[in-house]
């Protein structure tokens, strides 16, 4: 079983279903979970302390997924943080197009409770060798 406690994961969705299954997950390994709503809380967030990873909805009311990525990769202090689209957008070609943005790793909605910690160690493990 994996342990995430040394992990630190920020959420950003503004479903509260969605939020709630992957902070259950990643809390049942251990790991410290943190949820915004919205681009600007996030923002906030980053600011206040850096997580091991960021989870972003691609559709959110103030800001896309896709803007708030590249604000968060312009400031150098993120340039490495793994950032992974958790989406809705599931249909042909739509994760191509999420990477090629520069996300570094793609979770389908509805979220895959059986999958989601490998894939997020499979994502964190590529950004960090």
């Amino acid at each position: 079983m994996h342990d995430l406690s040394d992990w630190n994961v920020l959420v950003v969705d503004d479903e509260p279903d969605n939020v709630g299954v992957i902070v259950l997950v990643l809390e049942y390994y251990n790991a410290t979970v943190r949820t915004a709503v919205s681009g600007t809380e996030c923002m906030e967030m980053l600011q206040a302390d850096m997580p091991t990873i960021l989870l972003l909805d691609i559709q959110m009311p103030d800001i896309s997924g896709f803007d708030l990525m590249q604000k968060v990769r312009e400031d150098s202090r993120w340039q490495h943080l793994p950032i992974i689209a958790v989406t809705a957008h599931a249909m042909s070609g739509d994760q191509e197009r999420i990477i090629a943005s520069g996300f570094d790793g793609y979770i389908p909605k509805p979220i895959n409770t059986m999958t989601l910690v490998d894939e997020l160690k499979g994502f964190f493990d590529a950004k960090n060798g």
